[in-house]
C-alpha cells in the first residue's frame, strides 16, 4: 500500500495505538510491522482472529499474556556455547510457567474461541526442565537442593564463618581502645572491625575498606587470618560447584531450543492478536462482512479517532454507482467522510475491527490512493495545484477495477473552468477503469456532471440552515450547497459585503435562467465530455463485478421536470425553461431563445425549480414562453372577433 496514503488516512496513528496494547517487545513488533493485505483468506483469518480475541476479552477473564522481558536475548544466545546464570535461568522458569498457564487458558475456551484456541497446541510447556529450575534455582539464586555437594560446601562455609565471628567477637574486647564502635562488618567479602585511623598500629591486620570520612580503618585483624584462608577456600569450592551446576542446567536448556522458539512465536502471536482485540474494544469495533468485489457499505461507522465526537456515517460505493461526489458547506465533515472511508478500507485489511454497526461490508482493494489535504511543498517547489497533479499522476497510473480512490476538493488550486474540466475528464478515465471513487467538491458543474452520468451520484453533508450549523450526515442523492453567505455572516463578515455578494450571485443566476442570454453560432455543438460518457455507458456499462438487474432498464430521472423549470441543456452547454414536460420517450420540450427544442431528459439536469422562480399563485407561463406580440393578438382576440390576425407557434425542433 502507498505510505503517502496511509499516513493521510491516519493508518499510522492507528497501528501506533495498537502497538501500545501489546505487551511484549515481539508482540509489538509484529504490530509495528502490519500491513494491509489483499489476499482474501488472510484478511478472513486475521478479522477471525480478531473477533474471538475480542470475545473472550468482553468476558472479563484476566489473559495470561506473558511480556516475556529477558527471554529475547536468552533465545538469541542458544546454541552458541553460552553459561547461563541463575537470573537468566529464572527468568526462564518465570516464561515457562506463563506458557503452560497459556496454554491450560486456550485449552477452556475452545468454545468460545476455536480458531485461536488451535494455536496454542504448538505450546510445550517442558514440565521436566520446569522442576529442574525449581529446584535449582530461587530468588535468582541456587538453593541447597541443587546439589549434594554444594549442601555439604555450604555447611562448611556457615560453619567457618561462625568461628571468625566469634573470634572476632572476642577481639572487640581485646582491641576496644582502638575501636571506632563495637561491631564486626562485612568489606569486599571479608569480616573487618572498626579501626581509629590514628590508632590504626594497636590492631594488626589487614585494611580492606575506609569510612567516607577516612577517619575509620576497617581491618581484618591478623588473629582471624587462618579462619579466613579456610572460609575463602570454601567459597572457591562452591564457585566451582556452582558452575558444574549452571552448565549442566545451561545444557538441559539448549535441549529445549525448538521448543522455546515455538512458545516464543506463539505468546508472541497471542499478544499480537488480543494487542487488535483490545484496540477493537475501545470503540467497540464489530468485524465487517467482507465482499468478494470492489464494494464498500458503511453502516453507522465512526471514525476511531474522533472517539465520543464522530458522527455515525452510512455510505455505500461499489453497487448502484463507483463514484460518489460529496458536496456541502466547508468544515461540514466532507473530508473526515472521505478519511473514513480509506481508513476502514485500511483497517478492514489489517484484520481490525471497524467502530461501526452490523451491515457494514468491505471490498477488498489492490490499491487505496488518497489525495487529501492541499499538499504545498517550499521545499520541493509544490503549489496547491502542482502537488493535486502529482498525485493525481500517481493515481492514473495505478489505478484499475480493485482500487479506492480519494479526491478531496475537485478543481482546486487552478483556474475553476480549466481545472472542472480536468476534473471531469480524471472522473470519467476513472469509472471506464472502474475504480471506485469518492471525491468531494463545491463546483456546480461537476455536481450536474454526477447527476446526468451512469455509475455516478451526488451527496451532501447536512447543515442546519437555520443554526448555521453542520449536522455532520451525509445523505445520498442530493447535492449539497456550500452556503457561502450564511457562514461568512457567521464568522463575522460585514453584513454590506454579503448582501452585495448576494445581489451579484442573483443577478448572475437571473441572467441565466430568464434573460436568456445569447449562445454562439455554432450549432449544438459537440457534446460534452460527460454527456459522450453517458452516452456510452447507456450502450456499454463498465463491469461492476456484480449482476445488476436493472442494467436492461432505463434509469429514471433524478428530478421529474415540471413546466417552469430552469434546466441546463448539456448540449447547448446553457439554460432553458422546460415548456413540455417529458413524454413516454422521455422526450421533454425545452424554450430556448425563443425556440421550442426537444431534448431527451438524460441530456438535462435541473438549475433552478420553478417554484423558486415565478410567483406564488397561478402564473401566467405565456410571459415566459411566448413573443410580446403574439400576447397582445390573444388579448384582442379575447376582446372580440378579429378577421385576419393568426398566432404562429414555432414549430418543436428536435435535438440532433
Amino acid at each position: 500500500m502507498n505510505q503517502t496514503t496511509m499516513n493521510a488516512l491516519e493508518y499510522q496513528k492507528i497501528k501506533a495505538m495498537l502497538v501500545s496494547y501489546a505487551v511484549s517487545d515481539a508482540g509489538k513488533a509484529l504490530a509495528e510491522r502490519l500491513e494491509p493485505s489483499y489476499r482474501h483468506r488472510q484478511v478472513q483469518a486475521w478479522l477471525k482472529e480478531t473477533e474471538e480475541a475480542a470475545a473472550l476479552l468482553a468476558m472479563g477473564a484476566s489473559v495470561p499474556l506473558s511480556a516475556m522481558e529477558g527471554i529475547g536475548p536468552f533465545l538469541s544466545l542458544l546454541g552458541k556455547g553460552k553459561l547461563f546464570a541463575e537470573q537468566e535461568l529464572g527468568q526462564l522458569a518465570v516464561w515457562l510457567t506463563s506458557v503452560a498457564q497459556m496454554k491450560r487458558y486456550m485449552d477452556n475456551k475452545r468454545m468460545a474461541a476455536p480458531t485461536i484456541s488451535s494455536y496454542a497446541d504448538s505450546m510445550q510447556e517442558c514440565p521436566e526442565l520446569v522442576r529442574e529450575l525449581a529446584r535449582c534455582i530461587r530468588h535468582g539464586a541456587l538453593t541447597d537442593q541443587a546439589s549434594p555437594e554444594l549442601a555439604d560446601i555450604r555447611r562448611h562455609i556457615a560453619a567457618a564463618e561462625d568461628r571468625i565471628e566469634r573470634k572476632l567477637t572476642q577481639l572487640l574486647g581485646k582491641y576496644k581502645s582502638a575501636l571506632q564502635e563495637q561491631l564486626v562488618s562485612k568489606r569486599n567479602g571479608r569480616f573487618v572491625i572498626p579501626v581509629k585511623r590514628d590508632l590504626r598500629r594497636q590492631v594488626p591486620g589487614t585494611v580492606w575498606d575506609e569510612s567516607a570520612s577516612g577517619q575509620t580503618l576497617f581491618v581484618e585483624p591478623a588473629d582471624v587470618s587462618d579462619l579466613q584462608a579456610e572460609l575463602q577456600l570454601w567459597k572457591s569450592e562452591e564457585d566451582r560447584e556452582r558452575m558444574l551446576i549452571l552448565a549442566g542446567l545451561s545444557d538441559l536448556a539448549e535441549a529445549h531450543a525448538d521448543a522455546f522458539r515455538w512458545n516464543a512465536e506463539a505468546m508472541a502471536t497471542f499478544d499480537f492478536i488480543f494487542a487488535r482485540g483490545k484496540l477493537g474494544r475501545t470503540y467497540a469495533g464489530i468485524a465487517p462482512q467482507l465482499a468478494d468485489r470492489p464494494f464498500v457499505r458503511l453502516e453507522g461507522a465512526r471514525h476511531p479517532l474522533l472517539g465520543e465526537q464522530a458522527v455515525p456515517l452510512s455510505v455505500e460505493i461499489g453497487g448502484d454507482w463507483r463514484q460518489l461526489i460529496i458536496t456541502g458547506p466547508n468544515t461540514g465533515g466532507k473530508t473526515v467522510a472521505l478519511k473514513t472511508l480509506g481508513l476502514f478500507a485500511l483497517m478492514c485489511q489489517s484484520g481490525l475491527l471497524l467502530p461501526a454497526e452490523r451491515g457494514t461490508e468491505m471490498g477488498l482493494f489492490e490499491v487505496i490512493l488518497a489525495d487529501v489535504g492541499d499538499g504545498q511543498s517550499i521545499e520541493q517547489s509544490l503549489s496547491t495545484f502542482s502537488a493535486h497533479m502529482a498525485c493525481l499522476s500517481e493515481m492514473l497510473k495505478a489505478a484499475n477495477g480493485r482500487s479506492l480512490i480519494l479526491l478531496d476538493e475537485l478543481a482546486a488550486g487552478t483556474d475553476p473552468g480549466e481545472g472542472i474540466a480536468l476534473s471531469i475528464a480524471v472522473l470519467e478515465e476513472l469509472l471506464q477503469r472502474g475504480s471506485l471513487v469518492a471525491a468531494t467538491t463545491h463546483f456546480n458543474e461537476i455536481k450536474r456532471f454526477a447527476a446526468v452520468t451512469d455509475g455516478c451520484t451526488n451527496a451532501r453533508m447536512a447543515f442546519d440552515a437555520g443554526t448555521l450549523m453542520p449536522l455532520y450526515r451525509l445523505e445520498i442523492g442530493e447535492a449539497g450547497d456550500s452556503y457561502a453567505f450564511a457562514i461568512a455572516r457567521r464568522f463575522g463578515l460585514p453584513d454590506r459585503v454579503v448582501t452585495r455578494a448576494e445581489q451579484r450571485a442573483g443577478q448572475s443566476v437571473r441572467e441565466l435562467a430568464g434573460q436568456e442570454p445569447r449562445v454562439a453560432d455554432s450549432g449544438f455543438g459537440t457534446l460534452p465530455l460527460a454527456e459522450r460518457h453517458a452516452s456510452s455507458l447507456s450502450r456499454s456499462k463498465p463491469a461492476t463485478g456484480h449482476s445488476d438487474s436493472g442494467d436492461a432498464e432505463e434509469r429514471k430521472p433524478k428530478h421529474p421536470f415540471e413546466v417552469g423549470d430552469c434546466v441546463w441543456i448539456y448540449p447547448l452547454r446553457r439554460t432553458g425553461i422546460v415548456y413540455r414536460a417529458a413524454d413516454e420517450r422521455g422526450e421533454v420540450v425545452v424554450h430556448v431563445q425563443g425556440n421550442k427544442l426537444t431534448f431527451n431528459r438524460k441530456r438535462l439536469s435541473l438549475y433552478i425549480a420553478g417554484s423558486e422562480l415565478y410567483p406564488e399563485g397561478d402564473y401566467d407561463m405565456d410571459i415566459v414562453f411566448d413573443t410580446k406580440e403574439n400576447r397582445k393578438k390573444r388579448k384582442l382576440m379575447g376582446r372580440k372577433h378579429s378577421p385576419g390576425i393568426a398566432i404562429v407557434t414555432p414549430a418543436e425542433d428536435a435535438d440532433k
